[in-house]
Protein backbone atom coordinates (compact mmCIF):
# COMPACT_ATOMS: atom_id res chain seq x y z
CA UNK A 1 0.00 0.00 0.00
CA UNK A 2 1.52 3.41 -1.20
CA UNK A 3 2.29 5.79 2.08
CA UNK A 4 -0.27 8.60 2.27
CA UNK A 5 1.25 11.85 1.72
CA UNK A 6 -0.57 13.56 4.86
CA UNK A 7 1.34 15.79 7.30
CA UNK A 8 3.83 14.67 9.90
CA UNK A 9 1.78 14.44 13.04
CA UNK A 10 3.74 14.34 16.51
CA UNK A 11 1.90 13.63 19.65
CA UNK A 12 3.34 14.81 22.88
CA UNK A 13 2.15 15.12 26.43
CA UNK A 14 5.70 16.73 28.33
CA UNK A 15 5.97 18.89 31.39
CA UNK A 16 6.16 21.77 29.12
CA UNK A 17 10.02 21.91 30.01
CA UNK A 18 11.62 17.94 29.39
CA UNK A 19 14.07 16.76 26.62
CA UNK A 20 10.93 16.15 24.30
CA UNK A 21 9.91 20.08 24.84
CA UNK A 22 13.77 20.85 23.50
CA UNK A 23 13.36 17.89 20.41
CA UNK A 24 9.97 19.25 19.74
CA UNK A 25 11.12 22.97 19.72
CA UNK A 26 13.61 21.81 16.67
CA UNK A 27 12.36 18.57 15.46
CA UNK A 28 8.93 20.17 14.18
CA UNK A 29 9.75 23.34 13.03
CA UNK A 30 12.89 22.23 11.47
CA UNK A 31 10.66 19.62 9.50
CA UNK A 32 8.25 22.58 8.42
CA UNK A 33 11.08 24.66 6.75
CA UNK A 34 12.26 21.08 4.54
CA UNK A 35 8.74 21.78 3.30
CA UNK A 36 6.44 19.18 5.16
CA UNK A 37 3.12 20.18 6.57
CA UNK A 38 3.53 19.46 10.24
CA UNK A 39 0.51 18.82 12.89
CA UNK A 40 1.44 19.05 16.80
CA UNK A 41 -1.45 17.07 18.43
CA UNK A 42 -1.69 18.34 22.03
CA UNK A 43 -3.06 16.89 25.07
CA UNK A 44 -4.42 20.42 26.90
CA UNK A 45 -2.65 21.78 29.87
CA UNK A 46 0.62 19.91 28.97
CA UNK A 47 3.58 20.71 26.71
CA UNK A 48 5.12 21.24 24.52
CA UNK A 49 4.30 25.16 24.28
CA UNK A 50 5.17 25.94 20.66
CA UNK A 51 4.15 28.36 18.45
CA UNK A 52 3.23 27.85 14.82
CA UNK A 53 5.69 30.04 14.02
CA UNK A 54 6.12 28.64 10.08
CA UNK A 55 2.89 28.39 7.74
CA UNK A 56 3.55 24.15 7.37
CA UNK A 57 3.14 24.14 11.17
CA UNK A 58 0.06 23.82 13.21
CA UNK A 59 -0.83 23.10 16.84
CA UNK A 60 -3.84 21.43 17.28
CA UNK A 61 -5.57 21.19 20.77
CA UNK A 62 -7.03 17.44 21.41
CA UNK A 63 -9.91 18.77 23.90
CA UNK A 64 -8.71 17.10 26.71
CA UNK A 65 -6.80 17.60 29.65
CA UNK A 66 -5.93 13.33 29.87
CA UNK A 67 -3.95 11.23 27.29
CA UNK A 68 -6.55 8.34 27.19
CA UNK A 69 -9.08 10.61 26.77
CA UNK A 70 -7.72 12.02 24.00
CA UNK A 71 -8.06 8.81 22.29
CA UNK A 72 -11.72 9.69 20.42
CA UNK A 73 -10.08 13.29 19.14
CA UNK A 74 -6.69 11.24 18.14
CA UNK A 75 -8.85 8.69 16.11
CA UNK A 76 -10.99 11.25 13.93
CA UNK A 77 -7.59 13.02 13.54
CA UNK A 78 -6.26 9.93 11.85
CA UNK A 79 -9.50 9.22 9.37
CA UNK A 80 -9.48 13.19 8.62
CA UNK A 81 -6.14 14.20 7.79
CA UNK A 82 -4.05 10.33 7.44
CA UNK A 83 -0.65 11.94 7.94
CA UNK A 84 2.06 9.85 6.21
CA UNK A 85 3.51 9.40 9.70
CA UNK A 86 2.94 9.68 13.31
CA UNK A 87 5.64 10.07 15.92
CA UNK A 88 4.63 9.62 19.82
CA UNK A 89 6.86 9.92 22.84
CA UNK A 90 6.39 8.10 26.15
CA UNK A 91 4.81 4.67 26.86
CA UNK A 92 1.21 6.26 27.87
CA UNK A 93 1.50 8.11 24.71
CA UNK A 94 2.68 5.56 22.90
CA UNK A 95 0.35 3.13 23.87
CA UNK A 96 -2.78 5.64 23.21
CA UNK A 97 -1.05 6.32 19.29
CA UNK A 98 -1.14 2.62 18.93
CA UNK A 99 -5.17 2.15 20.20
CA UNK A 100 -5.54 5.15 17.80
CA UNK A 101 -3.72 3.94 14.49
CA UNK A 102 -6.01 0.57 15.39
CA UNK A 103 -8.87 2.13 15.63
CA UNK A 104 -8.16 4.43 12.71
CA UNK A 105 -7.63 1.60 10.30
CA UNK A 106 -5.23 3.83 8.38
CA UNK A 107 -1.91 3.56 6.67
CA UNK A 108 0.02 6.07 8.65
CA UNK A 109 3.43 4.79 9.49
CA UNK A 110 3.57 4.91 13.42
CA UNK A 111 7.02 5.46 15.34
CA UNK A 112 7.27 5.79 19.24
CA UNK A 113 10.03 7.19 20.87
CA UNK A 114 11.30 6.79 24.46
CA UNK A 115 14.05 8.92 25.26
CA UNK A 116 15.33 7.30 28.59
CA UNK A 117 17.30 4.15 29.67
CA UNK A 118 13.91 2.42 30.32
CA UNK A 119 15.21 -0.70 33.23
CA UNK A 120 16.95 2.34 35.62
CA UNK A 121 14.10 4.89 34.93
CA UNK A 122 11.24 2.08 36.33
CA UNK A 123 13.84 0.91 38.93
CA UNK A 124 12.18 3.10 41.44
CA UNK A 125 8.47 2.93 40.60
CA UNK A 126 5.91 0.79 42.11
CA UNK A 127 5.56 -2.90 40.94
CA UNK A 128 2.64 -2.24 39.33
CA UNK A 129 3.53 0.31 36.84
CA UNK A 130 6.73 -1.37 36.36
CA UNK A 131 5.11 -4.53 35.48
CA UNK A 132 2.50 -2.51 33.31
CA UNK A 133 5.24 -0.90 30.78
CA UNK A 134 7.70 -3.41 30.28
CA UNK A 135 4.31 -5.48 29.23
CA UNK A 136 2.92 -2.91 26.97
CA UNK A 137 6.14 -2.10 25.42
CA UNK A 138 6.79 -6.06 25.01
CA UNK A 139 3.15 -7.09 23.81
CA UNK A 140 2.34 -3.90 22.12
CA UNK A 141 5.64 -1.91 20.70
CA UNK A 142 5.90 -4.80 18.23
CA UNK A 143 3.17 -3.58 16.28
CA UNK A 144 4.59 -0.10 15.58
CA UNK A 145 6.74 0.52 12.27
CA UNK A 146 9.64 1.65 14.40
CA UNK A 147 10.84 2.64 18.30
CA UNK A 148 13.26 4.95 17.75
CA UNK A 149 15.46 5.54 20.84
CA UNK A 150 18.36 8.60 21.63
CA UNK A 151 21.35 5.94 22.06
CA UNK A 152 23.21 3.08 21.75
CA UNK A 153 22.75 2.74 25.44
CA UNK A 154 19.16 3.08 25.43
CA UNK A 155 18.41 0.61 22.60
CA UNK A 156 20.43 -2.15 24.43
CA UNK A 157 18.48 -1.46 27.77
CA UNK A 158 15.08 -1.51 25.58
CA UNK A 159 15.67 -4.82 23.89
CA UNK A 160 16.79 -6.68 27.21
CA UNK A 161 14.10 -4.99 29.54
CA UNK A 162 11.16 -5.29 27.10
CA UNK A 163 12.05 -7.82 25.05
CA UNK A 164 11.67 -6.30 21.86
CA UNK A 165 13.05 -7.88 18.69
CA UNK A 166 16.64 -5.50 18.24
CA UNK A 167 15.67 -4.31 14.58
CA UNK A 168 12.35 -2.42 15.33
CA UNK A 169 14.33 -0.53 17.79
CA UNK A 170 16.43 2.74 15.43
CA UNK A 171 18.80 4.93 17.36
CA UNK A 172 17.87 8.47 15.62
CA UNK A 173 19.89 11.56 17.26
CA UNK A 174 18.24 14.11 18.56
CA UNK A 175 18.19 18.03 17.43
CA UNK A 176 19.97 19.48 20.35
CA UNK A 177 22.21 22.28 18.95
CA UNK A 178 21.48 24.97 17.08
CA UNK A 179 24.18 25.68 14.23
CA UNK A 180 24.51 29.37 15.64
CA UNK A 181 26.04 27.32 18.70
CA UNK A 182 28.92 26.06 16.73
CA UNK A 183 28.80 29.66 15.01
CA UNK A 184 30.20 32.39 17.72
CA UNK A 185 29.57 31.85 21.50
CA UNK A 186 26.73 34.26 23.15
CA UNK A 187 27.65 37.32 25.41
CA UNK A 188 28.53 36.54 29.33
CA UNK A 189 25.57 37.21 31.47
CA UNK A 190 25.67 39.76 33.33
CA UNK A 191 26.98 37.89 36.52
CA UNK A 192 30.19 38.46 38.67
CA UNK A 193 31.36 34.83 39.29
CA UNK A 194 31.85 34.49 35.37
CA UNK A 195 35.38 35.65 33.78
CA UNK A 196 37.42 36.23 36.55
CA UNK A 197 40.34 33.55 35.78
CA UNK A 198 41.61 33.53 38.98
CA UNK A 199 38.10 32.16 40.22
CA UNK A 200 37.08 29.26 38.00
CA UNK A 201 33.26 28.54 37.77
CA UNK A 202 31.66 25.35 37.97
CA UNK A 203 28.47 25.01 36.15
CA UNK A 204 25.62 22.56 37.01
CA UNK A 205 22.32 22.11 35.15
CA UNK A 206 19.13 20.34 35.11
CA UNK A 207 16.15 19.43 37.43
CA UNK A 208 16.86 19.65 40.90
CA UNK A 209 15.73 15.68 41.34
CA UNK A 210 16.90 12.62 41.83
CA UNK A 211 18.01 11.53 38.44
CA UNK A 212 20.58 14.59 38.30
CA UNK A 213 22.15 13.68 41.33
CA UNK A 214 23.86 16.89 42.59
CA UNK A 215 24.59 15.97 46.25
CA UNK A 216 26.84 14.32 44.69
CA UNK A 217 28.17 16.88 42.52
CA UNK A 218 28.37 19.37 45.64
CA UNK A 219 30.37 16.57 47.63
CA UNK A 220 32.68 16.48 44.74
CA UNK A 221 32.94 20.57 44.89
CA UNK A 222 33.76 20.80 48.21
CA UNK A 223 36.59 18.24 47.59
CA UNK A 224 37.81 20.29 44.86
CA UNK A 225 37.15 23.81 47.09
CA UNK A 226 39.83 22.81 49.34
CA UNK A 227 42.28 22.03 46.96
CA UNK A 228 41.73 25.82 45.19
CA UNK A 229 39.79 28.46 44.65
CA UNK A 230 36.76 27.98 42.43
CA UNK A 231 32.80 28.97 42.62
CA UNK A 232 29.41 26.33 41.63
CA UNK A 233 26.68 27.42 39.87
CA UNK A 234 23.71 24.94 39.40
CA UNK A 235 21.30 26.09 37.14
CA UNK A 236 17.71 24.52 37.40
CA UNK A 237 14.26 24.43 39.81
CA UNK A 238 13.16 21.20 41.46
CA UNK A 239 11.75 19.91 44.75
CA UNK A 240 15.58 18.75 46.27
CA UNK A 241 16.43 23.19 45.85
CA UNK A 242 16.48 23.18 50.09
CA UNK A 243 17.99 20.12 50.31
CA UNK A 244 21.43 21.66 48.49
CA UNK A 245 20.85 24.76 49.75
CA UNK A 246 21.22 23.14 53.90
CA UNK A 247 23.80 20.18 52.43
CA UNK A 248 26.24 22.89 50.81
CA UNK A 249 25.74 24.97 54.55
CA UNK A 250 26.63 22.01 55.90
CA UNK A 251 29.91 21.41 53.43
CA UNK A 252 30.77 24.67 54.33
CA UNK A 253 30.29 26.02 50.83
CA UNK A 254 27.62 28.03 50.88
CA UNK A 255 29.36 30.94 49.92
CA UNK A 256 30.77 29.76 46.61
CA UNK A 257 27.18 27.78 45.93
CA UNK A 258 24.96 29.41 44.06
CA UNK A 259 21.36 28.17 42.97
CA UNK A 260 19.56 30.83 41.20
CA UNK A 261 16.81 28.83 39.53
CA UNK A 262 15.69 28.02 36.13
CA UNK A 263 17.24 30.20 33.64
CA UNK A 264 15.31 30.26 29.88
CA UNK A 265 18.25 31.34 28.27
CA UNK A 266 21.42 29.02 29.45
CA UNK A 267 23.75 29.25 26.35
CA UNK A 268 25.64 32.31 28.12
CA UNK A 269 26.16 30.42 31.16
CA UNK A 270 27.24 27.14 29.20
CA UNK A 271 29.59 29.53 26.86
CA UNK A 272 31.47 30.94 29.72
CA UNK A 273 31.92 28.30 32.45
CA UNK A 274 34.89 27.29 33.03
CA UNK A 275 33.64 23.46 33.10
CA UNK A 276 30.54 21.93 33.23
CA UNK A 277 30.02 19.09 35.61
CA UNK A 278 27.43 16.30 34.53
CA UNK A 279 26.76 13.85 37.23
CA UNK A 280 23.39 12.30 36.59
CA UNK A 281 22.42 8.64 38.10
CA UNK A 282 20.78 7.79 34.99
CA UNK A 283 19.81 9.54 31.40
CA UNK A 284 18.81 8.67 27.74
CA UNK A 285 21.24 11.10 26.41
CA UNK A 286 22.25 14.32 28.05
CA UNK A 287 21.70 17.28 26.19
CA UNK A 288 23.38 19.61 28.33
CA UNK A 289 26.48 17.52 28.01
CA UNK A 290 26.40 18.21 24.38
CA UNK A 291 25.31 22.01 24.25
CA UNK A 292 28.36 21.97 26.86
CA UNK A 293 30.31 21.08 24.22
CA UNK A 294 28.94 22.86 20.87
CA UNK A 295 29.97 25.73 23.28
CA UNK A 296 33.69 23.78 24.08
CA UNK A 297 33.04 24.55 27.93
CA UNK A 298 35.06 21.26 29.08
CA UNK A 299 33.23 18.69 30.98
CA UNK A 300 33.20 15.46 33.30
CA UNK A 301 30.50 13.51 33.71
CA UNK A 302 29.52 10.20 35.57
CA UNK A 303 29.70 7.56 33.69
CA UNK A 304 25.65 6.79 33.53
CA UNK A 305 23.53 4.87 31.27
CA UNK A 306 22.94 6.24 28.82
CA UNK A 307 24.88 8.59 26.94
CA UNK A 308 27.63 10.02 28.33
CA UNK A 309 30.18 7.25 27.01
CA UNK A 310 29.13 7.40 23.48
CA UNK A 311 28.54 11.44 23.46
CA UNK A 312 32.39 11.90 25.02
CA UNK A 313 33.66 8.63 22.52
CA UNK A 314 34.59 6.97 25.71
CA UNK A 315 36.30 10.07 27.75
CA UNK A 316 38.21 11.32 24.64
CA UNK A 317 36.22 14.18 24.62
CA UNK A 318 35.50 14.61 28.77
CA UNK A 319 36.44 12.45 31.63
CA UNK A 320 33.51 9.56 32.94
CA UNK A 321 33.93 8.79 36.68
CA UNK A 322 31.43 6.02 38.10
CA UNK A 323 28.42 7.23 39.34
CA UNK A 324 27.86 8.47 42.76
CA UNK A 325 31.47 9.06 43.34
CA UNK A 326 32.29 12.66 44.65
CA UNK A 327 36.17 11.92 45.24
CA UNK A 328 36.57 10.61 41.56
CA UNK A 329 34.48 13.52 40.52
CA UNK A 330 36.88 15.94 42.39
CA UNK A 331 39.97 14.54 40.85
CA UNK A 332 38.54 14.42 37.39
CA UNK A 333 37.26 18.41 37.93
CA UNK A 334 40.80 19.37 38.94
CA UNK A 335 42.22 17.61 35.95
CA UNK A 336 40.50 19.17 33.59
CA UNK A 337 40.43 22.53 34.96
CA UNK A 338 44.28 22.42 35.09
CA UNK A 339 44.69 21.25 31.50
CA UNK A 340 41.65 22.21 29.84
CA UNK A 341 41.14 20.22 26.13
CA UNK A 342 41.10 22.57 22.84
CA UNK A 343 37.50 24.13 22.88
CA UNK A 344 37.23 23.19 18.86
CA UNK A 345 37.96 19.36 19.31
CA UNK A 346 35.29 19.73 21.90
CA UNK A 347 32.75 21.37 19.23
CA UNK A 348 33.62 18.56 16.74
CA UNK A 349 31.67 16.52 19.47
CA UNK A 350 28.67 17.64 19.10
CA UNK A 351 28.59 18.08 15.55
CA UNK A 352 26.44 14.24 14.55
CA UNK A 353 23.93 16.33 17.22
CA UNK A 354 23.40 19.24 15.65
CA UNK A 355 19.56 20.56 13.98
CA UNK A 356 19.79 19.92 10.56
CA UNK A 357 21.71 16.31 10.24
CA UNK A 358 18.99 14.95 13.38
CA UNK A 359 15.72 15.96 11.33
CA UNK A 360 17.17 14.34 8.27
CA UNK A 361 17.33 11.66 10.50
CA UNK A 362 14.22 11.59 12.03
CA UNK A 363 12.77 12.00 8.03
CA UNK A 364 14.65 8.77 7.24
CA UNK A 365 13.32 6.91 10.57
CA UNK A 366 9.70 7.90 8.87
CA UNK A 367 10.37 6.95 5.49
CA UNK A 368 10.43 9.94 4.29
CA UNK A 369 12.90 11.49 2.04
CA UNK A 370 14.74 14.80 3.19
CA UNK A 371 12.41 16.88 1.34
CA UNK A 372 8.67 16.32 -0.04
CA UNK A 373 9.00 15.96 -3.69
Amino acid sequence: MEQSSGPIACFFSTSGHSGVDRIARHLLPGMAARGYRVDLLKVRGHGPELAATHPNLRVIDLGHRSTYACLPALVRYLRRARPAALLADKDRVNRTALLARAMARVDTRLLLRLGTTVSVNLASRGRLERNLQRASMHHLYRFADAVLVPSRGVAEDLAAFAGLDRHLIRIVPSPVVPERLFEAPPPPPAHPWLGDPEVPLVLGMGELGPRKDFPTLLRGFARLRARRPCRLMILGRGGQRQRLLDLAQSLGIAADVALPGFVAEPYPYLAHADLFAFTSRWEGLGFVLIEALALGTPVVSTDCPSGPREILHDGRYGRLVPVGDDAALADAMAETLAVPPARAELASAARPYAIEPAVSAYLAAMGLPPAPS
